[in-house]
C-alpha cells in the first residue's frame, strides 16, 4: 500500500497557478518522467528555491487558498507525482487540479483555517515531516520538537481513488 506523507514543503500564498507548478513550456515532453526537473520552477515566493533539497526531497505541500488554479491541464499533478509528492494539503482547490490529483492517486486535502495555521505554525522548522493516514483521515505533523495530530475529510469517491492509487487502477479494480 501507498504511504501519504514525508517531509514537508510551506507554499505560503494563494493562487499558486498551474504555470507556476509547471511553466507551459514544457508541456511538449514526451513523458512525465520528462517534467521532473521543472517542478514549480516559475513560482516566485520570497526564499523559495525549486532546485533547493528542501524542494526535492519533499513528499506533502502545504498551501493556502486556489491552490492549482488556471489551466486545467494534467502536467500540473504529473509533476507532482514524478517528483514523489503524495498529497497536497490547501485552503481550497482550482475543482479540476483537485480532481486530476485525484485520478493521479495523490491526495487533495482541503483544510479549515484553523487546521491550515496549525501546520503553518511548523513552518519554520527545517524537520517538518507530515504522515497521512487516508483511510482513518487523520495526520500527524511533527518537527521542530512539537508534535500535533489532526483530521480531515475525504469524500469516500475521492478516498477510494486515492486508496486504489488513481483512476485507472480504481477502474480496473471494478470493472
Amino acid at each position: 500500500m501507498k504511504t501519504f506523507g514525508g517531509p514537508a514543503l510551506f507554499l505560503d500564498r494563494s493562487d499558486i497557478n498551474t504555470d507556476e507548478i509547471i511553466p507551459a513550456k514544457y508541456l511538449t515532453e514526451i513523458t512525465k518522467e520528462d517534467l521532473k526537473p521543472y517542478i514549480l520552477e516559475d513560482l516566485k515566493l520570497s526564499g523559495f528555491d525549486p532546485k533547493s533539497e528542501k524542494c526535492r526531497t519533499a513528499r506533502v505541500i502545504v498551501s493556502r487558498d486556489n491552490f492549482g488554479c488556471g489551466s486545467s491541464r494534467e502536467h500540473a499533478p504529473w509533476v507532482f507525482e514524478v517528483n514523489g509528492i503524495t498529497a497536497v494539503i490547501a485552503g481550497s482547490f482550482a475543482r479540476i487540479f483537485r480532481q486530476n490529483m485525484f485520478n493521479c492517486g495523490m491526495a487533495a486535502i482541503e483544510a479549515s483555517p484553523e487546521l491550515l495555521e496549525l501546520l503553518f505554525s511548523f513552518a519554520g522548522a527545517d524537520d517538518v515531516v507530515i504522515d497521512l493516514d487516508i483511510s482513518l483521515q487523520t495526520g500527524v505533523v511533527r518537527g521542530g520538537g512539537r508534535r500535533e495530530r489532526f483530521v480531515f475529510e475525504l469524500a469516500p469517491f475521492d478516498q477510494a481513488l486515492v486508496t486504489a492509487g488513481g483512476w485507472v487502477d480504481y477502474a480496473d479494480g471494478k470493472y
